[in-house]
């Protein structure tokens, strides 16, 4: 496995009973299962072509009995019945990610445990967590094959947890460390704001709110990088 799906797997608790929603060929749950990390996986996909290549390697693998196909969106694939604890969803948009999520919490269907790899929109994916009585509890910066990934690990429990804007926008346990990687995203990420910010004001008509939250943005940033 790569880097992002190793970083996923030590994320898992021992002993957990996970759904690896939108399954990567199975690799997640296939090598959990050999480490014997966890006893039972459901590796869940929406396409049946990605599905079918996933049961293929599982097969191969000879774990049939351990690891469950289910063909389907998001968590509708995944029952009561099932006593899943722990949900990863990893390689999607935020905003498809928290969609998933409210689908389920709508329906008061829990987890106890979510791992998140959101490929875009990470602080609506830590807004909603917060909302939702969760707990950020580990998150992880990292860099591989030219992409930056974040990682983000939550417990569910009792209370609403409060995070600062800081923390939704960067992250409360990746701002504890502030790696290489984190320097070099929001580098980057510096100069694209302030690339947009001068076209936003180049703009005929000014969208002043917008305007006023890149601003908001690029100081907040600045403030990391110069800390």
């Amino acid at each position: 496995m790569n880097l992002r799906l190793n970083t996923l797997a030590q994320m898992v608790d021992q002993g957990a009973r996970i759904a690896d929603i939108g399954t990567d060929h199975a690799y997640l749950p296939i090598q959990l299962v050999k480490e014997g990390k966890v006893d039972y996986a459901i590796a869940s996909d929406v396409a049946a072509g990605p599905l079918q290549n996933a049961e293929k390697d599982i097969v191969a693998a000879g774990l049939k009995d351990k690891i469950e196909t289910r063909l389907g969106s998001g968590l509708e694939t995944v029952s009561a019945q099932d006593r899943i604890d722990t949900v990863i969803i990893a390689g999607m948009g935020g905003k498809l990610m928290t969609n998933i999520l409210d689908k389920a919490w709508s329906e008061n269907f829990h987890f106890a445990t979510l791992i998140l790899e959101p490929n875009v929109g990470e602080p609506g994916v830590r807004e909603w967590l917060s909302t939702h009585k969760y707990q950020i509890i580990d998150e992880k910066i990292i860099a591989e094959a030219g992409h930056i990934y974040e990682l983000i690990k939550a417990q569910e429990v009792e209370s609403t947890i409060r995070l600062t804007d800081r923390q939704i926008f960067f992250g409360p346990e990746i701002l504890k460390e502030k790696n290489q990687v984190f320097y070099q995203k929001w580098q980057d990420q510096l100069a694209y704001h302030q690339r947009l910010l001068s076209n936003l004001n180049k703009a005929q008509e000014k969208d002043r709110t917008h305007i006023r939250q890149i601003e908001d943005e690029i100081k907040m940033i600045e403030g990391e990088l110069n800390d």
